[in-house]
């Protein structure tokens, strides 16, 4: 009697590994694209303090580039979102980057609301 896998063996065990590998793949996937919504979370919360301070201040709201945080406005190469506040009504927006910056797997990008009254909204 000989010792040793057959070639069917083995066949059967590297598909096997692979369904497992392509199964943690795409769980890996989901949760580092969940990780990275972190920083949309972080920055939409001060977006939204900065807003409450210009609005005890000045009576109004403003832009992102007026508001003196580092929230980048169109995807960039350090960022995962790119942030927008509309002026009336003081809400912030995170979009996920599908191109340039540091795109998502997928083509879709995805959104993240939060309003000065702190309530989160959006596609993801």
């Amino acid at each position: 009697m000989r010792k040793g896998f057959t070639l069917v063996e083995l066949i059967i065990v590297i598909i096997i590994v692979g369904i497992l590998a392509a199964i943690g793949l795409t769980q890996y996937n989901k949760v580092v694209e969940k990780s990275r919504a972190a920083e949309a979370r972080m920055i939409l919360g001060t977006l939204r303090s900065a807003q409450i301070s210009e609005d005890y201040e000045n009576g109004t709201y403003r832009a992102v580039s007026g508001l003196g945080v580092d929230a980048p406005t169109s995807c960039t190469s350090s960022h995962y979102f790119s942030y927008a506040c509309d002026i009336p009504t003081g809400t912030c927006t995170a979009t996920r980057c599908t191109s340039g910056g540091k795109p998502q797997q997928g083509t879709t990008a995805w959104t993240k609301s939060l309003t000065v009254g702190g309530v989160w909204s959006g596609t993801a």
